[in-house]
């Protein structure tokens, strides 16, 4: 065999037996991670309102700037604490809602932060909701109470009750605009899904309002930070609907697989991110961190999500 030949067939076994993924090869701008999870808004009150009339920030100040899935979905457990535990582990799983049980699964936070050899405080989830604290661990035992990611849930991080949103986002923007953010965060806004839940359909839609701002805001701490502008990739979405109208108790409730509890939002932003670009094709909540850790070039073989390549693709 001639010595081209020969490197023509080491080339060819090496692709075979060891992969030649474009997307390793890929060099994200991207270092930093951020997912806001707006806690249980209906489709119908916000981008499928086609006024924008409580997501004016979002619909026409953040849309032009990234990337939107329209047909986004909560494809396992429409509660609280599942949909997080998707988020952050790439799997759906039936978990206690009240706090009371551990992810299955190990998180990308753990992945990132054993694979890094960093700091806990690399990897934050910051929450209004206190029981959101279980996202920090998992009971897979060999990744229990190791590589755990700071965790500020709840009033002054308390891990128990449920905090108003304004005095989550101070810490939120301290946390952001610091001399050393977290190369990985998740952020949970409350407001809306605690007025759903209490019944008055005012402060539902106000809490929608406020929480578009929030996002805003969010944003522009990021393009604020020398550190973050430009390097930071923001992901914009829910952990479950509500019921659609005239099913059960329609807003006031969530849980099942009608379309309003299922049918969430992803808006992307970000130095990689294409701008002004909607996606129709279905995508789901454990699509995030997967795409998220192939980005970041680390291991996440627990993950079942897929890898959100069409973001990147210029035919749509």
């Amino acid at each position: 065999m001639s010595r081209i030949a020969n490197c023509l067939f080491l080339l060819l076994i090496g692709n075979v037996f060891f992969g030649n993924s474009q997307e390793k090869q890929i060099q994200y701008k991207s270092e930093y991670f951020v997912i806001l999870v707006i806690d249980g808004p209906r489709y119908t009150e916000t981008y499928g309102d086609t006024s924008c009339t409580y997501t004016p920030n979002l619909c026409n100040s953040l849309m032009p700037q990234g990337t939107f899935f329209s047909n986004f979905r909560n494809n396992g457990p429409t509660f609280t604490i599942p949909g997080h535990t998707a988020l952050m582990t790439g799997n759906y799983q039936h978990i206690s809602n009240v706090g009371a049980g551990l992810p299955r699964n190990p998180s990308l936070f753990q992945y990132y932060i054993k694979e890094r050899h960093t700091l806990n405080t690399d990897a934050q989830i910051i929450a209004s909701k206190g029981k959101l604290n279980v996202l920090s661990n998992t009971k897979n035992r060999k990744w229990k109470n190791k590589f755990r990611p700071y965790s500020y849930c709840g009033p002054n991080g308390n891990g128990l009750s449920y905090g108003p949103d304004r005095e989550t986002m101070v810490k939120v923007k301290e946390t952001l605009s610091s001399a050393a953010p977290p190369h990985l965060m998740l952020v949970n806004l409350l407001g809306v899904d605690v007025n759903g839940h209490g019944n008055d359909w005012k402060k539902y839609l106000d809490n929608i309002k406020y929480t578009d701002a929030y996002a805003l805001e969010i944003w522009n701490t990021i393009q604020a930070s020398p550190l973050l502008k430009d390097k930071t990739t923001l992901f914009i979405t829910n952990d479950h609907g509500r019921h659609t109208e005239g099913h059960k108790n329609g807003f006031v409730n969530h849980g099942d697989g009608c379309d309003g509890c299922r049918h969430i939002s992803l808006l992307v932003l970000g130095p990689d991110i294409p701008k002004n670009r909607e996606i129709s094709t279905e995508a789901e909540m454990i699509d995030i961190p997967v795409t998220i850790a192939k980005m970041m070039h680390i291991g996440f073989p627990t993950g079942r999500g897929r890898f959100l390549s069409e973001i990147f693709s210029e035919k749509q």
